[in-house]
């Protein structure tokens, strides 16, 4: 505990003077052995670290408002408010999280980068060519691996991040790969950090505007508010800096009821995978809210929106980025899709919850 508090004090002083000499000194607080145990990084503490350092990381989509014109009701019987993250609260390429860039040159970067960053390349067979194609095969080969692993009572299931950089991994090991266990932490936690830096090298990421100020509104007016998301291991820590770069007055973790975090990377199933939903919709009858006096707030209305109008949940389309948008005439017409309300701007919750 103290080694984390040492590491967060000099790192914060790093951060605001600039200077990457605290920063090695915060590094070397936090693998301080504690009672005979290494004290290692937590996840956002090492994106934290990561910002100190001279690094590239590639810029959130700008973003390009379709020609919509936003419904907006009033729903005073609204109790619970739950929320899409990647397309709706979080900005990223093609509006979703991605294991492969449809982009080569993207993609090369991207692997090309974890293989400096965490010294793989001694350990990588020496085949002719860069270090970014021979990753490639191992990377795509492990992700095939998962893509065809049996998922008993799951149609839509989620491959975790972490599970696939850890698999690569322990394909180095064989090949005495070795890393600091006193700053990474065991191989788990090493892995979601090396899953993080990946996907933060292959897609940029921040909030939409306006996110900090909505999920303010509905935390101001009393009502739940959850998460039902498609993520992973590093997807909460995302919300938080976009949280942050927006100076949201509370931290993710008091907007977000821990119970009522339904993601795909701890649920085991991704959307349309109506477990999401009746994952959350279960806690919240826990604390007598129907699925009538919850209002989901996504981008894509086949995704997002249909499976929680089947299950009898209110439904806002978020229409403010073209990226991310995913609905058509028919399905906004369609009284099993159509949405509620419309909303344009993530703001205007306001004008529909807690008025």
């Amino acid at each position: 505990m103290w080694a984390r508090l040492i590491f967060c004090y000099l790192l914060a002083r790093s951060a605001s003077k600039g200077t990457f000499g605290l920063s090695l000194l915060a590094l070397r607080a936090s693998s301080i052995v504690f009672r005979g145990q290494p004290m290692s990084m937590t996840l956002e503490q090492y994106a934290t670290f990561l910002d100190t350092r001279d690094l590239v990381w590639p810029a959130p989509p700008e973003v390009h408002p379709p020609k919509a014109k936003p419904h907006l009701t009033p729903m005073p019987h609204v109790r619970a408010v739950t929320w899409n993250l990647y397309g709706t609260l979080l900005n990223t390429f093609n509006g979703q999280l991605l294991f492969e860039h449809p982009n080569k040159f993207v993609m090369d970067i991207a692997l090309d980068k974890t293989v400096q960053e965490f010294k793989m390349w001694g350990s990588m067979s020496r085949k002719p060519g860069q270090p970014a194609d021979y990753m490639g095969e191992i990377y795509r080969r492990v992700l095939s691996d998962l893509r065809l692993a049996p998922s008993p009572g799951e149609k839509h299931p989620e491959i975790l991040s972490e599970r696939l950089w850890e698999a690569i991994i322990k394909k180095l090991n064989q090949k005495d790969y070795k890393y600091d266990l006193n700053f990474y932490g065991p191989l788990s936690e090493y892995s979601r950090k090396m899953a993080y830096f990946f996907h933060a090298s292959l897609q940029g990421t921040a909030c939409y505007a306006g996110a900090a100020q909505a999920l303010e509104h509905v935390q101001q007016m009393g009502l739940k508010q959850g998460l039902i998301a498609d993520a992973q291991c590093f997807s909460f820590v995302q919300l938080q800096r976009g949280l942050t770069q927006q100076h949201c007055s509370l931290p993710a973790d008091q907007l977000f009821d821990r119970s009522l975090r339904a993601l795909s990377c701890e649920v085991g199933g991704r959307k349309p995978s109506e477990r999401l939903f009746k994952q959350c919709l279960t806690q919240l009858a826990s604390q007598g809210i129907s699925p009538m006096q919850v209002l989901h707030v996504g981008s894509r209305i086949p995704l997002d929106l249909a499976p929680a109008k089947k299950l009898g949940m209110r439904t806002a389309l978020f229409a403010g980025d073209k990226e991310s948008l995913q609905a058509t005439p028919e399905q906004l017409k369609d009284p099993a899709t159509r949405p509620d309300v419309m909303l344009t701007e993530l703001g205007q919750i306001a004008a529909i919850v807690g008025a």
